[in-house]
């Protein structure tokens, strides 16, 4: 297809909306309930983004051996950033440890999702035709939708977070 299809613009427009909230958590302090009720609308948001990403678009980039490779970095990374959200909902919101794991989060986050724009999307694209792209984005839009409303925030045990 070589341009940008609805579906990448759609997960772009996701990219944007996680950074805003990233930004948002960023300027909270303490166990506040602006911090909590920010961290749950990040962590829905990303779980269900990422649910979505992979049942639309990754199945069908995994079968194509052009940019097979890149979809299972992102696929890694997906499964790391998971990782780190329910260690930090296991964290203590008031200690230091929650922002610096959060600081951690944010520069993991901010990297996966500017290679995903930047390196993987254009690769997409070119792989991407017309009928694949409406059925992208319709796939991805239901589940993003179904993941949202199923999506919690998990944290690990608070005694088994990671230090």
């Amino acid at each position: 297809m070589n341009q940008q299809t609805t579906v990448l613009n759609r997960l772009t427009s996701d990219h944007d909306r996680q950074r805003e909230l990233l930004d948002k958590i960023a300027q909270t302090s303490g166990e506040s309930e602006e911090r909590r009720e920010l961290f749950v609308e990040l962590t829905k948001e990303l779980k269900s983004h990422a649910a979505a990403e992979e049942q639309a678009v990754y199945s069908e980039m995994l079968a194509d051996p052009e940019v097979s490779d890149e979809t299972r970095h992102s696929v890694a990374e997906h499964h790391e950033i998971d990782e780190m959200l329910n260690d930090l909902a296991a964290t203590d919101m008031s200690s230091p440890a929650w922002l610096q794991k959060f600081k951690q989060l944010d520069d993991r986050y901010r990297h996966h999702i500017n290679e995903e724009e930047d390196d993987h999307f254009p690769d997409f694209a070119e792989q991407i035709d017309e009928a694949m792209d409406k059925e992208m984005t319709e796939t991805f839009d239901e589940r993003k939708q179904a993941e949202k409303a199923m999506a919690e925030v998990t944290p690990e045990k608070a005694e088994d977070a990671k230090e």
